[in-house]
């Protein structure tokens, strides 16, 4: 790159033509890179990008979308539930895209039911988005993603169900389950209740898979489940009834926040963790570590996810094979798993 090549003056916003200048290359080159074109060499593109990067030139997205027919837009519908994995999920796909040189229109709905998941698919469309992605595995949602698959937008399901949807990215949650309930078993624990998230999720229902898978491999038939709708409050009233029961040693949970209220139930009713019950969790959310006692729970690599996720969408617009789509997760082992209690331990 030329030292010395005239820079724009400070009251214009730098364009194409001053990049070109800047890196000794032609106004063409500069627009292949900025199209994200391949038929260039890795140092001719490194230039033009130092270039860009030291003029802090943004392309004109419109002009760009009437050459290539390409918005460089993707949608993302997430919910306002507040639900740590989505959101954490959403934040991730957004930092993908950026990354990626997309821009990304998020719609945030309060309700992920099929009236208001059209809605938002229509509003996002008429931005011209490349893609959209729904982050959220609900039984609407995968009836919506499916319906859309002949529309010529790829609608990538986060969390979903390969076997109902053709896009789709998330944690092997099968595996995920098993491995929490297997960490049980290797303890001791034959009792083991499973505090499971609401039906109308494939998470969930994935989750109930792995906790069953786990039990009738070691032998067991796994007892009657509770369910619970994600939240701490629904962990919380579960948990008041669990404490009532000296048969029931371990539980495990369908999510973190639920075993963050199973916790504070168990406490008040005078059952230590894990002397009385062993608890694991799912997501390992960032207060997982500090809870009393430190949850044992399973991870779920959300920045994959969204990496994975915008690979997936370049690859469907490409109409190339896609990423693996089942990202493993990672069992951490805290505080609250032990032992099952001998029965001399357990209350009269």
């Amino acid at each position: 790159m030329t030292e010395t090549a005239p820079r724009p003056p400070a009251d214009r916003t730098p364009v194409m033509a001053d990049v070109a200048r800047l890196a000794g290359v032609s106004h063409q080159t500069v627009s292949r890179v900025v199209n994200g074109q391949s038929n260039l060499r890795p140092a001719t593109r490194e230039k033009v990008l130092q270039a860009i990067r030291q003029l802090g030139y943004r392309p004109n997205s419109a002009a760009r979308a009437l050459v290539t027919r390409r918005s460089a837009t993707i949608g993302v519908i997430g919910s306002k539930a507040g639900y740590w994995g989505p959101s954490t999920v959403h934040r991730t796909i957004q930092a993908a895209g950026r990354e990626a040189g997309y821009y990304v229109s998020s719609a945030n709905l309060q309700s992920l039911n099929r009236e208001d998941l059209l809605d938002a698919i229509s509003h996002l469309r008429d931005q011209s988005v490349e893609a959209i992605v729904l982050i959220g595995g609900t039984d609407d949602a995968l009836e919506v993603a499916r319906a859309q698959e002949d529309l010529g937008t790829p609608v990538v399901v986060v969390e979903g169900d390969d076997a109902k949807t053709r896009w789709t990215v998330g944690v092997d949650q099968v595996a995920g389950a098993e491995l929490g309930t297997s960490l049980l078993l290797e303890l001791g624990h034959t009792e083991i209740l499973h505090l499971a998230g609401p039906p109308s999720w494939a998470e969930s229902r994935s989750r109930l898979l792995g906790w069953r898978n786990a039990m009738s491999a070691a032998g067991l038939r796994p007892s009657p489940y509770v369910e619970g709708d994600w939240s701490a409050r629904s962990g919380y009233l579960a948990g008041l009834e669990i404490a009532r029961s000296d048969d029931v040693t371990a539980v495990f949970c369908a999510n973190d926040q639920m075993a963050l209220g199973l916790l504070r139930a168990l406490s008040e009713r005078g059952r230590s963790v894990p002397g009385d019950v062993s608890v694991v969790g799912f997501d390992d959310i960032p207060e997982a570590a500090y809870l009393i006692p430190p949850l044992s729970t399973v991870r779920q690599d959300f920045t994959e996810v969204g990496r994975r996720v915008i690979e997936l969408i370049q690859a469907a617009l490409a109409g190339e094979p896609g990423p693996e789509r089942l990202i493993s997760p990672e069992l951490v082992v805290r505080a609250s798993s032990g032992p099952p209690p001998t029965r001399s331990k357990k209350r009269n």
